[in-house]
């Protein structure tokens, strides 16, 4: 009988390039029998590559990695990666490719008998059993209804479905299989609130082992007991234990730690800059040359007390050549957004006047906006389906699209953090300073400030970043000046989730207008602010998130 005890997973000071590019360096983990894991970090952190790791399909550079499960190993990669021409029927024959081994080999023992072969015949009928293989298909049907696509006509081409659709099939079929390990990079994208629901209760029922590598913090909070981190700067992987509330404590203690050591390192700097001055000037008070009393005039060097100042004052200069070389950095601060608040003549600060207001605007096929509103500290949260006409309104209130008919009218600096890549490119800092005057170089410290790159990634070309990193950018553009209105079209897109708890704090203290919108579950359930939802661009009734 197969158990969970048969299971292994683990990876040993393991290293992986691509070219000359470390993705993960000397990486040494485990994940045990039945345990829900968590893979997060930054977009082209090295995720993805863990994953592949574990799944049998890319092989380190260095090290080993251990991968045994009798029971089947489930892997869902974000894209099915099969050409457009594949049927529904082919596509969930490749989710169940394991299944439909296992069938194939029981059919071949069962044409060609013989006793000797028995055995092998008992196990493999046990496994394809115990991973319920003779009802595998209705399984998928049954997911597809879960995940809010039933029907799927078995023999339609890929190509004609949408790519949500593209993407459920294969979650569908790879669920269905039944493997006692499951591997799954970004399970809940393109998902609806329904679909997604009906994920969660799947798996918390599902008692094989889990890896699951998402942005989604509920998806986190709700299934996971481990969550790994992987560092792309520093190519490693990091275990949290307690799931995404143990992530979050491991953070802040990592900043109170860092805070702690860059002020101890600040108190030992101060120390020994104060014992080089105060024995400078012992060593100036003392006379070079003196009459010794008893033996006339002679001159002679007062060595005794000079000695030891000098000792003292060359240990002082080596301790602050020691700390000045291998500096403790403070933490970066905390992301923070500020409002201008516009003032009027009279230089009274306009904290209930509209900064934002919009009447009876109209694009054509896209939005129908009777009334629209907004003073210093509104919070409008833009729900609806894809296509509702939500991106539209941001880009009619940012003044990016005229509209066809109706007026908008705002006050003061308007920020906005667009959906789409809007990075320049050239270098990251060239890319953030592109419109502010001056040289780019002047506007280095102003980028560092704000902790979301390092002093060596200034240069770095943009071409080379991931999704994540140009996102980064992007925000650091939104943050460098003052805002009266902050427009966010999807602001949580591609970052880790410790970004994203950054940005809820900035926002939660930011006493401007926001206007967001966003599928991150998390941001909606705890929303607080007032809500519009558009469909098919007109204003519909709000209905409990």
């Amino acid at each position: 009988m197969l158990t969970a005890l048969e299971q292994q997973l683990s990876l040993h000071s393991v290293t992986v390039r691509f070219g000359e590019h470390v993705v993960l360096g000397d990486v040494t983990l485990s994940v045990r029998p039945g345990e829900s894991v968590g893979v997060i970090g930054d977009n082209g952190s090295g995720k993805s590559t863990l994953l592949r790791l574990m799944a049998g399909v890319l092989t380190p550079d260095d090290g080993t990695v251990t991968v045994s499960s009798p029971g089947g190993v489930g892997y869902l990669t974000q894209t099915l990666g099969l050409p457009g021409s594949t049927t529904v029927a082919d596509a969930i024959d490749y989710g169940l490719r394991d299944l439909r081994v296992i069938e194939r080999r029981l059919r071949a023992l069962e044409q060609d008998w013989d006793a000797a072969e028995a055995e092998a015949y008992a196990e493999l009928t046990e496994l394809f059993e115990i991973r319920g293989g003779y009802d595998a298909e209705s399984r998928v049907e049954i997911a597809l209804h879960g995940l809010g696509r039933p029907g799927l006509a078995r023999d339609r081409r890929l190509d004609t479905l949408p790519g949500g659709d593209v993407a459920r099939l294969g979650l569908a079929a790879v669920l269905a299989s039944r493997p006692h390990l499951l591997l799954l990079d970004e399970p809940t994208n393109d998902l609806d609130d329904e679909a997604l629901t009906w994920l969660e209760e799947h798996l918390r029922a599902y008692r094989g082992t889990l890896v699951a590598v998402t942005h989604d913090r509920v998806f986190l909070e709700q299934l996971t007991d481990t969550v790994l981190e992987v560092d792309g700067d520093a190519k490693s992987v990091r275990r949290h234990g307690n799931g995404y509330d143990g992530y979050l404590t491991a953070k802040a203690a990592d900043r109170a730690n860092q805070i702690l050591r860059h002020e101890q390192w600040k108190a030992e700097l101060a120390r020994h800059t104060s014992l080089l001055s105060t024995h400078t000037e012992r060593l100036t008070a003392v006379p070079r040359k003196m009459d010794k009393p008893g033996y006339g005039g002679g001159p002679f060097r007062a060595r005794s007390r000079t000695h030891g100042t000098m000792g003292r004052i060359r240990n002082a200069k080596e301790e602050l050549r020691r700390l000045t070389a291998d500096p403790v950095p403070a933490p970066p601060e905390p992301l923070r957004l500020t409002a201008r608040l516009t003032t009027g003549e009279d230089g009274v600060e306009n904290s209930g006047d509209p900064v934002v207001r919009c009447a009876d605007v109209v694009v054509r096929g896209r939005l129908s906006l009777p009334d629209l509103t907004l003073v210093p500290g509104d919070r409008l949260l833009v729900t609806g389906p894809n296509g509702a006409g939500k991106s539209t309104l941001l880009k009619v209130v940012a003044g990016d699209l005229a509209p066809d008919s109706g007026s908008v009218w705002s006050t003061g600096r308007i920020g906005y953090l667009r959906q789409q890549d809007a990075v320049a490119g050239g270098t990251v800092l060239t890319a953030f300073a592109d419109g502010l005057p001056g040289p780019a170089e002047e506007h280095a410290a102003l980028l560092l400030s704000l902790g979301l790159f390092r002093p060596d990634e200034l240069r770095r070309p943009t071409r080379t970043l991931s999704i994540g990193q140009r996102r980064r950018i992007e925000l650091a553009r939104l943050m460098r000046h003052p805002s009266d209105v902050i427009l966010l079209d999807e602001p949580t897109n591609h970052l880790a989730p410790d970004l994203v708890e950054q940005l809820e704090s900035a926002l939660a203290e930011y006493s401007g207008a926001v206007i967001m919108v966003t599928h991150d579950r998390r941001i909606r359930r705890t929303f607080t602010g007032r809500r519009l939802v558009l469909d098919h661009g007109a204003v519909v009734p709000a209905a409990a998130d």
